[in-house]
C-alpha cells in the first residue's frame, strides 16, 4: 500500500479529508427520501447526490455499507476541526469510478458538474495519480464520480471518527460494479479489482440529519 501512496503528491494527501461523527444517521422510511427527492431532482427514482450548504454546515449523502442501497445524511459544521484518537477510527469507504463506468448516479458527481467542490477535485486527482490506467490524467478529469460507505449505529465498525478509505479499481472492466457494501468492496479487493488507500488526515465533527434537512440546503457551487 505503501508504494501506491508515495506516488501521491504530499499537497494532494494532505487536503483529503477524515470523516468523523458523534451521531451516524440512521435509516430514512422510503417516502420521506422518495419525497426529498422529488424535491430537488423532480425524479423519486433517483439517488441524492452532492454537498448541500445549511446554515454552517455541510450536508451530503452516505451509503449504510451493511445494507447495500440504504441512505442516509450527514452533516459537518465549517471550520470545526476535531481530534481524535486513531484508535477510535473506522472505515469510511470511498469507492471512485472512472469516466466510462456503466454504474450510473453516484453519490459525488465530477462529470458533467462537480457537485461535492471541497473535496471531490482532491479526490479525482489523488485517484489519477495512483492508478493512472483506469482513471486518466492527474488533472482528475478521468473521474466522474466517487460514493461514501460507512457503518450506520449499531454496525461492527460504527465508532466516533471515520478514516477515509479510497477504494480504486484496477481495471475499466471492474469499474462497472457499483460498490454498495462492505462485503462487496472486501470481494473485490480479494478478487484483485480493486485496492485500498487509506488516508488518515483531518478529522470533522458531525452528525446525523434528515433526507429533509439535505433536500432544504443550498447546492455548493
Amino acid at each position: 500500500m505503501g508504494t501506491y501512496i508515495s506516488r501521491i503528491t504530499g499537497s494532494v494527501v494532505a487536503s483529503l479529508f477524515l470523516v468523523s461523527c458523534r451521531e451516524a444517521p440512521t435509516e430514512f422510511q422510503g417516502e420521506k427520501l422518495g419525497a426529498a427527492l422529488a424535491a430537488t431532482s423532480g425524479s423519486a427514482g433517483s439517488i441524492p447526490s452532492g454537498e448541500r450548504l445549511l446554515g454552517q454546515s455541510v450536508l451530503e449523502p452516505v451509503y449504510n455499507d451493511e445494507r447495500a442501497g440504504v441512505i442516509g445524511f450527514v452533516s459537518t459544521p465549517l471550520h470545526a476541526p476535531l481530534e481524535a484518537n486513531p484508535r477510535a477510527w473506522s472505515p469510511f469507504f470511498v469507492p471512485v469510478y472512472p469516466v466510462g463506468s456503466t454504474v450510473g448516479l453516484v453519490l459525488c458527481q465530477h462529470k458533467p458538474v462537480e457537485n461535492c467542490p471541497d473535496h471531490g477535485p482532491l479526490i479525482a486527482g489523488a485517484a489519477a495519480a495512483i492508478m493512472p490506467s483506469v482513471c486518466g490524467p492527474g488533472d482528475g478529469s478521468g473521474v466522474i464520480g466517487h460514493d461514501h460507505l460507512m457503518d450506520f449505529p449499531g454496525g461492527a465498525d460504527f465508532d466516533v471518527a471515520w478514516e477515509p478509505i479510497l477504494v480504486l479499481f484496477t481495471s475499466k472492466a471492474a469499474a462497472n460494479e457499483h460498490l454498495l457494501t462492505d462485503a462487496q468492496i472486501e470481494a473485490a479487493v480479494a478478487r484483485g479489482d480493486a485496492i485500498e488507500v487509506p488516508v488518515p488526515q483531518e478529522t470533522f465533527h458531525c452528525e446525523a440529519v434528515s433526507a429533509a434537512a439535505w433536500a432544504r440546503g443550498t447546492p455548493l457551487p
